[in-house]
């Protein structure tokens, strides 16, 4: 099993990285934030497992408490979170098109819609054989750190949005060097969380339905993903179990490959900043929306997969929002 790193307040609300793998969770000695850690990992050509072994482990540590405990934080911040980036691909799963297609199938009045064309892209040129970029995947922006949020903490939907629904997904996450390129930390359970009406009143307002928060899962796994990664995906309402279903994910299950993914990504410049840290999320095909649900405030998304042993679970909430007036100086 590969190993997974959590971040976590301890008793003392002192921040500490755990590491786990066949064994019991145990605290990575002189190490408080997972920032921290690869940093030391990138300084020295090390990976992050072979960091852990260096820098040596401690006491046992009780996660599930702590999770309990709301002591559980996402497995990967910055100090500045300008410095961190939430961006992401779409219809890059097989089946992701189906509920994607029925969104905007009415305003294509029995045309292909534009979804089908970009999910048919990916299926012909998602995977290239000769290691070359294939073809790009719809991408878009979620926002900054700021955005980001960890277990236990309350998914916000502005006052002004239409929905509030959850995405079942596998985030990477990397940082980029002092030389500009860019290093894949690991993979992270998420809630990609979006506006599914104000998208399907028009796809061109896909890019506003996306500026939400997401939630990241407890574990950042180290090493490779799995190519067939199962889970579930479900709502609570009142402590009754009121959606689930069933989501995959890893190579396996999906019309692109990770590095065409990250290629597509990375290639630009800008996503190249010494420092920066990004958070991109894979995709989905798995959406209560499709099924008509609808959250409401108190409702509780929760994900399980492997090979993470800990939930991402995230209550939702709702939060005001004021005309924004501008002046000029």
């Amino acid at each position: 099993m590969s190993l997974r790193l959590v971040q976590f307040l301890d008793l003392d609300r002192r921040r500490r990285v755990a590491a786990l793998d066949d064994g019991p969770a145990r605290l990575v000695e002189e190490v408080e934030t997972t920032l921290q850690l690869a940093r030391i990992a990138l300084a020295e050509g090390a990976t992050l497992a072979d960091t852990v072994v260096r820098k040596g482990r401690g006491e046992a540590v009780d996660l599930e408490a702590a999770l309990a405990a709301g002591r559980v934080m996402a497995p990967i911040d910055h100090p500045d979170t300008a410095h961190v980036l939430l961006t992401g691909t779409g219809l890059t799963h097989l089946g992701s098109a189906e509920s994607r297609d029925r969104m905007h199938a009415a305003a294509a009045a029995g045309a292909m819609t534009d979804s089908m064309r970009m999910f048919r892209m990916g299926l012909e040129g998602g995977k290239p054989a000769n290691g070359r970029p294939g073809v790009q995947p719809e991408w878009f922006f979620k926002g900054t750190g700021e955005a980001l949020i960890g277990p236990g903490q309350t998914l916000q939907a502005p006052e002004f949005a239409l929905d509030a629904g959850e995405e079942p997904e596998i985030a990477g996450i990397y940082l980029i060097a002092p030389d500009g390129s860019p290093a894949r930390l690991g993979y992270c359970l998420a809630n990609e969380f979006s506006d599914h009406v104000t998208e399907r009143e028009n796809y061109l307002w896909l890019a506003h339905s996306k500026l939400r928060q997401a939630a990241l899962g407890p574990e950042l796994l180290t090493g490779p993903l799995p190519d067939h990664v199962e889970g579930s995906s479900r709502i609570l309402r009142q402590g009754e179990l009121l959606w689930e279903r069933p989501f995959l994910s890893g190579e396996a299950n999906m019309c692109h490959s990770l590095a065409n993914l990250e290629h597509h990504h990375f290639k630009y410049a800008g996503f190249r900043r010494p420092g920066d840290v990004h958070v991109h999320f894979f995709g989905t095909a798995t959406l209560s929306f499709a099924d008509g649900i609808a959250a409401e405030p108190g409702d509780v998304f929760e994900i399980r997969a492997a090979p993470f042993t800990l939930p991402l679970a995230n209550p939702l909430g709702r939060t005001p929002a004021a005309p924004v007036r501008v002046r000029a100086l």
